[in-house]
């Protein structure tokens, strides 16, 4: 167990952390828009959209296809995204190199294990037994989980409490800029994984750890006592 050690949970996000999702986010993305008449961006600009919950990801997507419409037709076009997208979510997505292994590893040496994602709560819990990571998972939060998301503090703070953890003694694992402005918001320590969706270069980002490979990651938490955000 790890009692004498600093960090006590360590709480994940989902797409671009744990998983590499965009595949199946392209797909649907494409769908969506080929619905509509449009072409569709491609795999490195549909990254770019992601990390701000489906209804950005859609206005994103409208946006750049150069379609217009009142609230109501994008909530319709919301709507179907999530029809499309829930009925497949992990059709393509894969886990990042090391990453069941990494779960597994920190389960054994007692830290408690949370999800924090933008992502809605049902497809993150689909994609997490598809891909075979739920069982390690002992808190979910999804994007309509509350009333707020990130980069709001709030649904970091309640997987935080979930896992019976003070912010003090939790590290968040995220890939993007949202996810180190939730963590700076909560007063939650930030590992940074670089090879995610970020947008801007690592050295931009606010964190108190980084790494690009997950069997890096438990060495950092063994020695981690930094300062808070």
């Amino acid at each position: 167990m790890n009692e004498g050690r600093a960090v006590k949970a360590v709480i994940f996000d989902l797409d671009g952390t744990l998983v590499d999702s965009a595949p199946d986010i392209h797909r649907a993305a494409a769908t969506l828009l080929s619905e509509r008449g449009h072409a569709s961006p491609d795999l490195e600009t549909v990254k770019r959209f992601v990390g701000n919950g489906v209804a950005v990801l859609v206005e994103r997507l409208l946006d750049w296809a150069g379609e217009t419409g009142d609230a109501e037709a994008r909530a319709a076009a919301t709507s179907r995204f999530h029809a499309i997208y829930g009925a497949a979510p992990a059709v393509l997505s894969q886990p990042f190199d090391g990453v069941p292994m990494t779960l597994e590893s920190l389960t054994e040496a007692g830290y408690r294990l949370g999800l924090c994602t933008n992502k809605p709560l049902a497809p993150a819990r689909q994609m997490l037994a598809a891909l075979g990571l739920a069982e390690p998972i002992r808190a979910v939060v999804g994007g309509d989980s509350l009333p707020v998301r990130k980069p709001d503090p709030e649904p970091l703070l309640h997987v935080a409490r979930a896992l019976e953890a003070e912010r003090e003694q939790v590290v968040y694992v995220g890939d993007s800029e949202v996810d180190a402005a939730a963590a700076q918001a909560a007063g939650i320590a930030f590992a940074l994984f670089t090879e995610g969706y970020r947008k801007t270069a690592p050295d931009e980002i606010p964190h108190h750890l980084r790494f690009a490979h997950f069997g890096d990651l438990q060495g950092l938490l063994e020695g981690f006592r930094g300062a808070r955000a």
